[in-house]
């Protein structure tokens, strides 16, 4: 299935940035860096499970906010780029 997560980590605190660099390096291990707080790619349902379990053991659920989209393999789906800019993640230019 595919899948798109979407995260908004709080960085106020100064353990805040520590949280966020192990969200990111979580999404990193299963799913493409496309944008800032953005990742995408195709996982199994255990794949997925393993993922979100990662995720709550981190995340503050207070404060933080973590959003995964899942597209079944039968919905046929279409990536528009109205503008592209280029980062460097993970030494990928987009």
């Amino acid at each position: 299935m595919k899948v798109i997560l979407i995260y908004d980590i709080e960085t106020i605190e100064p353990n805040d940035q520590k949280r966020l660099n192990k969200i990111r390096k979580i999404a990193r291990r299963y799913l493409y860096h496309v944008q800032k707080s953005v990742f995408e790619g195709d996982l199994t349902e255990g794949q997925l499970y393993k993922l979100e379990r990662a995720i709550l053991e981190i995340v503050d659920k207070d404060r933080d906010s973590v959003i995964i989209y899942k597209l079944p393999d039968t919905v046929r789906w279409e990536r528009i780029i109205l503008a592209k800019r280029s980062f460097n993640f993970d030494n990928n230019i987009l």
